[in-house]
């Protein structure tokens, strides 16, 4: 799907990130624009005016900051399930099969054990989910070690693809 957001960057960063093969400023350049369209929104319908390409950047940016935060226990209980729900299909897209089956594998987990992720949870219960939910402790440590490379294959489907991601101006 086409995008109807198409943030305006600077053609002389995004050519300065591309020249020094700079994938996570090249990656950081293309997401800030859309965190800061969703936070003015403040509805995650905005997710519905952007390409499968953003959306897959967009998305796997929250997995990336709450998981890194407090692993997928945090990302769930945080009520961010619904964005993992087309990540696998995106990610294999792009070729990372092995994060796309930590996602599915983290969505298989969530759903067996969905009872424990109520939106008014304490922090007392939010803290025994970690001792309660041991699956998601292999799950944390497998997304770790393909992190960098899942980071690696967006940065280089958005390099193939720019014009999904960005209008480019020298202004």
């Amino acid at each position: 799907m086409p995008s109807s957001f198409l943030p305006l960057i600077l053609r002389n960063t995004v050519e300065t990130a591309l020249q020094n093969k700079d994938e996570t400023v090249l990656y950081e350049l293309l997401v800030e624009p859309l965190h800061e369209a969703l936070y003015k929104e403040n509805d995650f319908a905005f997710m519905n005016r952007l390409s499968d390409g953003q959306q897959l950047l967009l998305s796997f940016d929250y997995v990336r900051n709450q998981v890194g935060q407090g692993g997928f226990i945090q990302l769930l209980v945080n009520g961010y399930a619904p964005l993992l729900l087309n990540m696998p299909q995106w990610l294999s897209s792009i070729g990372a099969d092995e994060m796309a089956q930590v996602i599915d594998d983290a969505l298989k987990v969530y759903v067996l054990n969905i009872n424990y992720f109520k939106p008014d949870i304490s922090v007392e219960d939010f803290g025994k989910l970690y001792e309660e939910l041991k699956e998601f402790e292999a799950i944390d440590k497998r997304y770790e070690a393909h992190c960098p490379d899942t980071i690696h294959k967006i940065a280089q489907y958005i390099t193939g693809h720019l014009s999904e991601y960005c209008q480019m101006t020298d202004e």
